[in-house]
């Protein structure tokens, strides 16, 4: 789930975690077709060009302004064609994308809330990106995984939504964290809808103004720091399996294509920086190393399955992931003595130094990840 606030810790990490993913790199000098330069400040979003061709594109965020950002290319009905967050002040980010020909928007969020500051652009040309035939069958594979995810996860949310609705406050307990593996892998793929996660996964400082309180994290509350179930909460479990009852059924609607898979991935990562290293995502219940586990197998899975392609493309960049994804992996194998479960150590029981170690290996991989798109686009020089 997005943070739509940031304590001062959260906006340390952000700004850890922009330093190391593409920052500092030199503007772009907006004589490429493919290149739409992107400045945001507090006020504003101004966009280089408003047309450009259809293919890949690659955006380059600047933020002037004095908020942490994000950035997002939008269809027309607002589903999320790419998107980049956490985006903090004077920082500067890259991002490549695949977009078809037509009408498109490009939405700058200063503080991460509301509609943001928003520029109607088009790509142009009918003819697609050019795609090697092995990415088509990353996209099908992935679809296909984000499916199974989605499928898995609605038995385990009727059993957290059962023992809600029967008052079973310790059985809810226990059921909660298994209940959110598949949507915390997948997290990407159900926030391109758009108005799904605030129905499910919102957390209490992420709530727009008007809007009501429901999904996980309300009931999260409940459960362990009210230590009670109200007849309120039975009917936001039953409200729960309807909203991911809908997110089941739209997954395989949604529009998947391989930098969507790499920038996806870096998503994940930045999910992890900004709400589970932090302690903010699970801070009732303390189960953010289970979420953080989640992330790294769903940024792990779009990276495998693009990994022969980036590999041709570039062999050091591939090799590096690797590395880095074995050793977060390895890090996190700390936290639980079984690897074949998910009953990790209570988060408020991590200490301040063993966060930094979680925090530092996070920003390691996220670095490298952050090229990932790229390399499945182009060949590195």
């Amino acid at each position: 789930m997005r943070a739509a606030r940031l304590s001062v810790v959260t906006a340390t990490a952000v700004a850890a975690l922009t330093a190391v993913t593409g920052c500092t790199e030199k503007g772009s000098s907006g004589d490429s077709d493919r290149v739409i330069d992107v400045t945001a400040t507090d006020s504003k979003c101004e966009v280089s060009k408003k047309e450009f061709p259809a293919g890949h594109v690659e955006l380059a965020i600047e933020n002037k302004g004095s908020k942490v950002t994000e950035v997002y290319v939008l269809f027309p009905d607002d589903r999320i064609v790419t998107e980049r967050e956490n985006i903090g002040p004077g920082t500067r980010q890259k991002v490549t994308a695949e977009v078809k020909a037509g009408a498109y928007t490009i939405a700058c969020k200063p503080g991460m809330k509301g509609d943001g500051i928003r520029q109607e652009v088009k790509a142009t040309g009918g003819t697609a990106a050019k795609r090697d035939p092995r990415l088509d069958a990353a996209v099908a594979a992935y679809r296909k995984y984000a499916q199974e995810q989605a499928d898995a996860t609605l038995p385990l949310a009727k059993t957290f939504a059962a023992a809600v609705k029967a008052g079973d406050l310790e059985a809810a307990k226990k059921a909660y964290a298994p209940s959110r593996i598949g949507w915390e892998r997948t997290e990407p793929v159900a926030e391109s809808f758009g108005d799904i996660d605030p129905k499910v996964d919102v957390r209490a400082d992420g709530l727009e103004d008007g809007q009501k309180w429901t999904g996980w994290h309300r009931l999260e509350k409940s459960l362990w720091q009210d230590k009670k179930i109200t007849a309120a909460d039975k009917t936001l479990a039953d409200q729960l399996i309807t909203d991911l009852t809908d997110w089941q059924n739209r997954v395989g609607k949604a529009d998947i294509t391989p930098t969507s898979m790499a920038n996806g991935a870096k998503e994940l990562l930045d999910e992890v920086a900004t709400g589970k290293v932090t302690g903010e995502e699970e801070r009732y219940s303390h189960t953010d190393l289970v979420d953080f586990k989640a992330n790294v197998e769903g940024a792990e899975k779009s990276y495998e399955l693009l990994k022969p392609v980036a590999k041709e493309n570039n062999a050091a960049l591939v090799t590096e992931l690797d590395k880095q994804f074995a050793a977060i992996d390895t890090l996190l194998d700390k936290y639980r003595t079984d690897k074949s479960s998910y009953d990790f150590t209570s988060y408020d029981k991590v200490g301040d130094a063993d966060r930094k170690q979680l925090s530092d290996a996070v920003n390691a991989l996220a670095e490298p990840l952050s090229k990932l798109a790229a390399a499945v686009v182009t060949k590195s020089a």
